[in-house]
């Protein structure tokens, strides 16, 4: 310990000391961005039936519901990992019909499946913790990396009625429970007279990350420096401690959002 510490000392670290802590590594990572063109939106059958007497459909909106992940090792090729992605969104759309003002809004689920490969090295000790026990006993896992992954707000691009109908489909083995609460009803399944497909963008970042202990450089305890602001029940001193919103009363111009610094010489 005292080594570390004159390593530390001697880079010019004003350190207390260096302390031992277990945390998530960050082993690989990757960062994509997908156009899923043409991904079939699936309804729950009166939503269907909806669906099957429209003349033309617009999206509204999509987000991203659930993302159910799977991490298998790659057979011959030790440390590397495909990680298996299953995305759920959520497609909101406008129905159009035949009818004057005959426009009605309604959601379904797309379903879209990625793969990635990346690094998670080796581990071959077995894990016991007392957070998981059992009839005094400890239980133990495969020492695993764990995969995540971000999503960014899903970009809703465009979305098409066609005619032809694609071939069966059986969503109930593919929805997980939690999705299909959502809807509150089964899904239409088989072909159907209509049906809709959606363009969604995707912005994703997957890492694999792994339980190691890492020697860092300790400077204090994070003693809080704030005091706490007793709450009050007048209403009125609660709204005046709230900031005048200017933004929202003067709407950004271009070269605000690009970030572009020359834009307020340029503009005087």
């Amino acid at each position: 310990m005292a080594e570390n510490e004159s390593a530390l000392n001697r880079d010019g670290c004003n350190c207390s000391e260096a302390v031992c802590i277990d945390a998530m590594r960050i082993y690989d990572s990757c960062s994509d961005k997908d156009c899923l063109e043409d991904i079939r939106v699936i309804f729950t059958q009166p939503v269907q039936e909806i669906i099957n007497s429209a003349t033309n459909v617009r999206i509204r909106d999509a987000q991203v519901l659930q993302v159910c992940l799977d991490l298998q090792p790659i057979p011959f090729n030790r440390g590397f990992y495909s990680v298996d992605m299953t995305f759920y969104f959520n497609v909101s759309l406008d129905v159009f019909n035949a009818q004057p003002n005959g426009c009605t809004t309604v959601n379904g689920v797309s379903v879209f499946n990625k793969k990635v490969i990346l690094f998670g090295s080796e581990g071959n000790v077995k894990v016991f913790s007392s957070d998981s026990c059992s009839a005094n006993c400890m239980q133990n896992s495969r020492n695993m990396p764990k995969a995540t992954v971000q999503v960014a707000e899903p970009i809703a691009l465009s979305a098409k009625l066609c005619e032809c109908a694609p071939q069966y489909f059986e969503p109930c083995n593919r929805f997980p429970e939690c999705v299909q609460a959502v809807y509150g009803d089964d899904f239409a399944t088989g072909p159907q007279m209509r049906t809709v497909f959606a363009t969604i963008g995707l912005f994703t970042i997957v890492q694999i990350v792994r339980n190691v202990q890492m020697m860092i450089p300790a400077y204090d305890f994070c003693v809080p420096e704030k005091e706490c602001v007793p709450s009050s029940d007048n209403p009125c001193e609660l709204f005046s401690r709230i900031e005048f919103p200017t933004n929202e009363f003067f709407p950004p111009r271009a070269c605000d959002c690009s970030g572009d610094e020359h834009c307020s010489r340029s503009s005087n």
